[in-house]
């Protein structure tokens, strides 16, 4: 096999032998590789399923994995030691492509004088793996070096991932194991790792993980092989794809990816957008993203930003345009040469969709809630298209020095009442997909009077705020259009080309609808 290719592995996870036909067929038909999950077996349905797996290997043309996995090591049910031995020297199913075999029992069984015999398989058809769901060990180069010296050839290495930059050690031993001439995997676990698993395979990565459906995945943070295949394009990434993403916490329930991946095809541009789960801007940005200080080697050509980093990321700029200067906060980042340019294309697009509905926002009565980014570029918009603003927020200190900024007054939002408004902007985070799911920062009754409302949360596509503005008798905006239009200036500061407008929201509105 040509160690450069993409490979998609795809775990068969089933609780019996009945179920593990099915899933198979489906796995054949998605994946490059396929893994037999043999610990995820009943008990008393093993020796069936080790017979069955046997009978796999010699009908499919793909290369089969096979995996008995203790649940400290990601498995699906205790396995002490001496068990899993039994297993590896007399019960395993025969013929297969390559055994997943923990890094404990490679240990043992590489250094024994008896089991080469007994073994009764090439060292070379062996992935030795350790996994550690808690995070990055401090001694995770040890760790690679002591697998390093087992006899198996393929070496993986899976860590729980908190923040992005845990990726680093990861690329860092794919690049090492390839210097070695080593075939290895290194992924980092959770939502904050999805990079390695979409960037490895081009860094050199052996193969990439992809689930069946979401939620068969087998660890945290796996995206299905169908993502990996058609949204990510995983199979066109090479080291000359540039790479943009999504900067944000949380980033999971973005459409960005959807949008911005399919405008890149569209526009047949080698390119890929990845979403970034980031806690620690700073950190991210140095040693990341910043031409001169970055710890990592990839083609980093821009990045959107998102909460609440839009006004972190701020002091690792070389140059920032005047609007987005002025608004304090920016939403898209430009990798030029040496530099990081800081732009605010949420100013360009918010109010748009508004201006639709009523023609002209001169002279009329706006309200903005919130005092963060969004806020501020609402603000900023609406002084230039001679609006009369006011910002409603909890902490009304810091709402008022937002205000006087753009020349807007402040109300505290507790009890506030919006009827003498003619538009009504939400420009908090809550009602988004996730935590905030469910809230608003208003109610029907505070609502009542006002002409418009509009959210600037777009997933889900109807917000509570929405609903109760609805109840309220309002009409209202969702957030859909002005995400394509920020999103399609984003790509053309990016690429020098216009955007795929229609293509992209066509991705979005798909994606939302599921």
């Amino acid at each position: 096999m040509d160690t450069n290719q993409v490979r998609i592995c795809v775990p068969v996870c089933a609780g019996s032998v009945r179920d593990l036909d099915d899933a198979i067929a489906r796995a054949d038909e998605v994946g490059d590789v396929i893994e037999l999950r043999l610990d995820y077996l009943k008990p008393s349905e093993l020796d069936q399923g080790i017979s069955f797996a046997r009978t796999s290997i010699e009908k499919l043309t793909k290369p089969i994995v096979v995996t008995f996995r203790p649940a400290e090591q990601g498995g699906a049910r205790a396995l002490d030691h001496f068990s899993r031995m039994l297993f590896w020297l007399f019960n395993k199913p025969r013929g297969a492509a390559f055994y997943d075999m923990e890094f404990d029992i490679a240990l043992d069984l590489g250094s024994s004088d008896v089991a080469p015999h007994l073994l009764n398989l090439s060292w070379e058809t062996v992935i030795c793996s350790h996994h550690d769901f808690v995070g990055v060990p401090a001694d995770l180069e040890q760790i690679y070096e002591r697998m390093m010296k087992t006899p198996a050839r393929i070496l993986k290495i899976a860590v729980r991932a908190d923040d992005v930059t845990d990726c680093i050690p990861l690329f860092r031993l794919l690049e090492r194991a390839r210097l070695k001439g080593r075939a290895m995997i290194a992924i980092a676990m959770g939502t904050s790792g999805i990079m390695t698993r979409i960037l490895g395979p081009s860094r050199g990565a052996f193969l990439t993980y992809g689930a069946l459906e979401t939620e068969s995945a087998t660890a945290p943070g796996q995206p299905t092989a169908k993502e990996l295949r058609e949204l990510y394009r995983i199979d066109q990434i090479n080291r000359e794809t540039q790479i943009m993403g999504l900067v944000g916490l949380p980033v999971t329930h973005s459409v960005s990816p959807h949008m911005l991946n399919a405008a890149f095809a569209e526009s047949k541009v080698n390119a890929v957008y990845i979403p970034f789960e980031v806690r620690d801007a700073g950190t991210f940005m140095r040693r990341m993203v910043h031409p001169r200080t970055r710890e990592i080697d990839w083609n980093l050509r821009g990045l959107s930003v998102t909460a609440p980093h839009k006004t972190a990321v701020v002091d690792y700029l070389d140059w920032i345009e005047p609007a987005a200067k002025e608004i304090g906060a920016v939403n898209t980042i430009v990798a030029e040469s040496d530099a990081l340019i800081g732009y605010n294309t949420d100013a360009i697009a918010v109010l748009k969709p508004v201006i639709e509905k009523l023609g002209t926002l001169r002279d009329v009565n706006c309200a903005v809630i919130g005092a963060g980014g969004a806020a501020s570029a609402t603000l900023w918009s609406l002084k230039k298209e001679g609006a009369k603003a006011t910002l409603f927020a909890r902490n009304e200190e810091k709402g008022t020095a937002l205000a006087e900024k753009f020349g807007a007054s402040c109300i505290r939002l507790e009890g506030a009442c919006f009827e003498e408004c003619d538009v009504v902007i939400n420009a908090t985070p809550l009602g988004t997909h996730g935590p905030f799911e469910g809230q608003t920062p208003v109610t029907a009754v505070q609502l009542r009077g006002a002409r418009l409302a509009y959210d600037l949360v777009y997933n889900p596509s109807e917000t509570r705020f929405l609903r109760e503005a609805g109840e309220a008798g309002c009409e209202t905006v969702g957030g859909l259009t002005m995400l394509v239009l920020q999103a399609a200036e984003q790509f053309r500061l990016w690429t020098g080309a216009a955007a795929p407008e229609k293509i992209m929201a066509e991705a979005a509105g798909r994606t939302l609808r599921v």
